[in-house]
This record gives structure tokens, C-alpha cells and sequence, in this order.
């Protein structure tokens, strides 16, 4: 009996070393925030980077893996980390956004953001979430399949990461910081870049280029991620046809384009399949803006190469082809693009639209004016500054982080639970603007009991000019179950609404004068940050936050903050 005894006693701890669920890994990663010497455009600069590097490390995990990542605050920046489209079920302290779940590290502090990736799979990534430190700080996230598990679409010969930045020969802080004191419109960036390369199209930049190199016959799987501060970017491949097969890592019904069209914020998996045999020509993978506001923007092009490898001899004096472009301001290439994504939507994958919605709100976004500040003169609209607000509340960022201020019941004076439920003042949305051009202020937040299903629309204003808002939630991923121009029709648009493969992601581009309808279920409890991705509207106050309350049951509540998290 004795013998019997001491077997089961050592399986029992042999079992407690395992991980909690079969597959689960702990991944560890450190991330120094540090300042580094960088070279671009024949401009050295001194910006801020994680180890180093410009962009930041790539971070790579299977799906049901825990991630610890220790983020050490060498430099005289707050700084917090955004994991961008991880859900954070239950774990919102580790979600990033300063002031929102988390007061910023501090020079000198270290935080280790603690989550696991729960039911997700596909390429996204991790940002800076203050200020215009995401300039330079940001990187790639690409959480696998689980072990033995096989993609939907043919297993490619190679993975490639292919992340969309901008390069701003002065210090991005800095350009903010003015922009904030005048009121006014903030500098442009001087070039984009590709994996952090702005390429041949840019002075004294062709030895800074990124250079893709493949195989005759293969299938490489490129991973693009749209990093850029505050700009859409269109992306094409001279020759070459490419195969979307996930957007904002879910997986999406496949389907071939010449073109994409990618929001700050958004990513996507493209199959490229290569040529049958060398091609004796080589190609231009570009990328230039899609264009909707009046203000002014980066009106360049970047571009790498594409080169096929092989053992002749003479790669120098190939032809090199260029891809075509939409024009800038294509909105029309936009709209059929955004209407062809639909969710794969199959048995292992499933597109679960919520079909029962117990809210519906309306929520009108656009830009808008502050007055200037006596004894100012301000640089904004007819000597106002520019603002920006959702159903014309700027939000107006705390001091101390709302997830504390919730979790300890101490809101009173940080921020107010009655976010309006659609815009105080109707008007003709996207017809004539009002004169009246001012918006209103406050922290407020939209309570959601948990489990309760929302539909949203985001409708777009004309007020300072129509424009593409991409909207980002934190969170949640959400079902795009509608979209059009004009104003929202209540009565006639749900009727043309796709409950049935409807795209499920995590930014959605709000068309230029239109409206998009999405849907999710508000089943994850803590504090969530929905916001312009672009960061100039983000700044002028386009964002507000969802405050979800705990359930009844013990794994529907928020767990308890961590003791390393950061004091405000």
C-alpha cells in the first residue's frame, strides 16, 4: 500500500510541474526602453527603442501561451506598452494604455506585462501607448497555431513580417508637443518605411531598403502590419497577385487582389505565390497614403524590392518593375475592398455574430474646435485649436489610471459613468456642417453589464471635412456587420446588415462621409479604450472608454492588479 502511496504522491507533483492546460508555455521576454542613435534620410537622430532596435524585436507565441514580458524604463519618457488586438481576458492591467488601465512606468521602474493568448491565432503587434512614442517603439506579435494544428490555406514555404512605419527626421515628441501648444495641425512625417527602411524612392536612402528575396515556385506567407502613426497606406507588388487569408489575425474567406488598403492599426496575412521560373526582372513592393482629411500629409512613397534569388550573374542590369497605385484620396477602391472581407466563418472557425442585441448605440466622430486660451493666439481653425470628440465629448485624458479608480471604487472626480448613449444635437451629419464648431469636454465612460451584446454605429461628420476614421477597440474583437456613405439610416440600413461571414477585427476604417454598423459581446470585465487610431486625432481627444462590470461567476470578474503595477 505504501509503494502504491508514494507513485501516486510523485505523480501528483510531477503533474503540478506541468502547465496548467495541455500546450501552455510560459514565454519570458525583457524589454529596455532605451535611446538609440538611428540613421534615416541622411539624419541621425536619438529616439526611443526597445533594446535597440528600430522597429522593435518581434515577439512570438502559440496560441494558449502566457507571455511575461518586463519592460525596464531606461529613458526620461513615461512609457507603457500596448499588446495591440490581444483580448486580455480578465487580465485589462496588462493592456497598456497610459492613463486608462495603467499609470505610465516612470524612468527607472520595470512592470512585467502578465497574459495569456486565449483563443487567438494570427499576426498583430505591440506599441507604445503614449504620447508619440509609438513613432519608433513598436514591433511585431505573431501568435501560431497551436502545436499540430494547420492553417486554412496552404502551408507556405516562408513567413515574413513586413511592418509599415513612419520616419520623422525630428523628434516626434517634440513636433507634439508644439503642435499642442499652438493648437494647430502637427508636422508631417518626412517618409515611410518598410520594416524600418524608407527605401530607394527617398534621398540617400537606397542603401536603406528593404529587400525581399524568394524562390521560384514557392508560397511565402507575408505578415503585414500597419505601424504607422497617422496614415492609411495602400500596398501593392509589381506583377504579383497576392492572396488575403486573415485580417486583424482572424481568418478571413480568401481571395486575390493587386492591391491592399491597410489603417494605422490594422494587419494582414497575404499568400504571395511566386513565379514558375526567374523572371529576369526584378519588383517594387510600394506603399503610399490613402488620403481623405483637408490637412496636410506625407505625400511619398515607399518602396523595397523584390528579388528573385538565382545563380546567374548578372541581378545588376535587370529591369525593375513598379507597381500601380489607387490615387490618393481612391475611396471608392476602399469601400469594395472593405466589402470583401468576410469572416472564414467555418466549423473550426466559426464567425459566432451576435444575433440578440440587448444595446444599440450611435455614436457620431469627427474633428471639431476648443477656443484658444486668453492672450493666445492659436493656429486651429480661424483662431481656434483643433479638437476632436465621439457624440461631441473630447475626452479629456485623467491623471490617475480609470481601471485603479474602477477596481477601487474611487471614480468620484476621475471620471463620470454617463458617456451618451447617441449625439445630444442632431444635425445633417454628413451635409452641411454646423457653425457652431466647438466640442464639449469630459472623462466619461459607457457602462456595460457583462454578456450584454452591443451594436454600434460610427457615424463620420462633415464638421472641418468628411474623413476615414480608423476605430480601434481594446478588449474585444468586433463583427463589421454593415457599412455605407451618407448618413445611417436606421430604418432601411440593418436590413442589408451580413449576420451570417461578417469580418471580425479589431480596427475598423469609419468611411469618409459614411457609416459602418458593428457588433460584439461585452463579456470581458475591466475598462476598455476605443480611439482613433490615427494619433493626431487621438491626441485632439477622438477616443472615450467602455468600463465592463464584473459577472456573477468567479471567472467572469476582473483579477486583482498586480503589485509591480506602476504608481501614477
Amino acid at each position: 500500500m505504501g509503494g502504491l502511496l508514494r507513485i501516486f504522491l510523485s505523480l501528483v507533483a510531477i503533474t503540478s510541474l506541468l502547465p496548467l492546460s495541455f500546450g501552455e508555455t510560459t514565454r519570458s521576454y525583457e524589454f529596455n526602453i532605451q535611446l538609440q542613435n538611428v540613421t534615416r534620410l541622411c539624419h541621425t537622430r536619438s529616439m526611443v527603442t526597445v533594446n535597440g532596435k528600430f522597429p522593435g524585436p518581434r515577439i512570438v507565441a502559440r496560441e494558449g501561451d502566457r507571455l511575461l514580458i518586463k519592460v525596464t524604463n531606461h529613458v526620461s519618457n513615461n512609457i507603457t506598452i500596448h499588446w495591440h488586438g490581444i483580448k486580455q481576458l480578465r487580465s485589462g492591467w496588462a493592456d497598456g494604455p497610459a492613463y486608462i488601465t495603467q499609470c505610465p512606468i516612470q524612468t527607472g521602474q520595470t512592470y512585467v506585462y502578465n497574459y495569456t493568448v486565449v483563443g487567438q491565432r494570427g499576426t498583430l503587434f505591440w506599441h507604445a501607448h503614449i504620447s508619440w512614442l509609438r513613432a519608433s517603439v513598436y514591433g511585431p506579435l505573431i501568435i501560431l497555431p497551436k502545436l499540430n494544428v494547420p492553417y486554412p490555406f496552404t502551408k507556405p514555404y516562408k513567413e515574413v513580417p513586413i511592418v509599415f512605419g513612419e520616419w520623422f527626421n525630428n523628434d516626434p515628441e517634440a513636433i507634439i508637443s508644439q503642435a499642442t501648444q499652438t493648437g494647430g495641425g502637427p508636422n508631417v512625417s518626412d517618409a515611410y518605411t518598410l520594416n524600418g527602411l524608407p527605401g530607394p524612392l527617398y534621398n540617400c536612402s537606397a542603401k536603406d531598403t528593404f529587400r525581399l528575396k524568394v524562390k521560384p515556385r514557392k508560397t511565402y506567407l507575408l505578415r503585414l502590419i500597419n505601424a504607422a502613426l497617422n496614415d492609411e497606406l495602400f500596398f501593392s507588388i509589381a506583377n504579383h497577385t497576392l492572396t488575403i487569408v486573415e485580417a486583424d489575425a482572424v481568418y478571413v474567406k480568401p481571395f486575390d487582389t493587386k492591391t491592399i488598403i491597410l489603417a494605422p492599426g490594422q494587419t494582414t496575412n497575404v499568400l504571395l505565390k511566386t513565379k514558375l521560373r526567374f523572371p529576369n526582372a526584378t519588383f517594387l513592393m510600394s506603399a503610399r497614403p490613402y488620403v481623405t482629411g483637408q490637412g496636410t500629409f506625407d505625400n511619398s512613397t515607399v518602396a523595397g524590392v523584390l528579388e528573385y534569388e538565382t545563380s546567374i550573374d548578372h541581378m545588376k542590369n535587370l529591369p525593375l518593375f513598379t507597381p500601380i497605385l489607387p490615387s490618393l484620396n481612391d475611396t471608392s477602391f476602399v469601400s469594395k475592398f472593405s466589402n470583401r472581407l468576410r469572416s472564414l466563418g467555418s466549423v473550426e472557425f466559426p464567425a459566432n455574430v451576435p444575433q440578440k442585441i440587448d444595446k444599440k448605440l450611435f455614436f457620431t466622430i469627427g474633428l471639431g474646435t476648443a477656443p484658444c486660451a486668453q492672450n493666445q493666439t492659436c493656429q486651429g481653425p480661424n483662431g481656434t485649436r483643433f479638437a476632436a470628440s465621439i457624440n461631441n465629448v473630447s475626452f479629456v485624458q485623467p491623471n490617475v489610471a480609470l481601471l485603479q479608480s474602477h477596481f477601487y471604487n474611487k471614480s468620484k472626480g476621475v471620471y463620470s459613468s454617463y458617456f451618451p448613449i447617441n449625439p445630444l444635437h442632431w444635425f445633417n451629419y454628413t451635409g452641411t456642417p454646423p457653425n457652431n464648431t466647438f466640442v464639449s469636454n469630459g472623462t466619461k465612460l459607457m457602462v456595460l453589464r457583462f454578456n450584454t451584446s452591443v451594436e454600434l454605429v460610427l457615424q463620420d461628420t462633415s464638421v472641418l471635412g468628411a474623413e476615414s476614421h480608423p476605430l480601434h477597440l481594446h478588449g474585444f474583437n468586433f463583427f463589421v456587420v454593415g457599412q455605407g456613405f451618407g448618413n445611417y439610416n436606421p430604418k432601411k440600413d440593418p436590413k442589408n446588415f451580413n449576420l451570417v461571414d461578417p469580418i471580425e477585427r479589431n480596427t475598423v476604417g469609419v468611411p469618409s462621409g459614411g457609416w459602418v454598423a458593428i457588433r460584439f459581446l461585452a463579456n470581458n470585465p475591466g475598462v476598455w479604450f476605443m480611439h482613433c487610431h490615427l494619433e493626431v486625432h487621438t491626441g485632439w481627444g477622438l477616443k472615450m472608454a467602455w468600463l465592463v462590470l464584473d459577472g456573477k461567476l468567479p471567472n467572469q470578474k476582473l483579477l486583482p492588479p498586480p503589485a509591480d503595477l506602476p504608481k501614477c
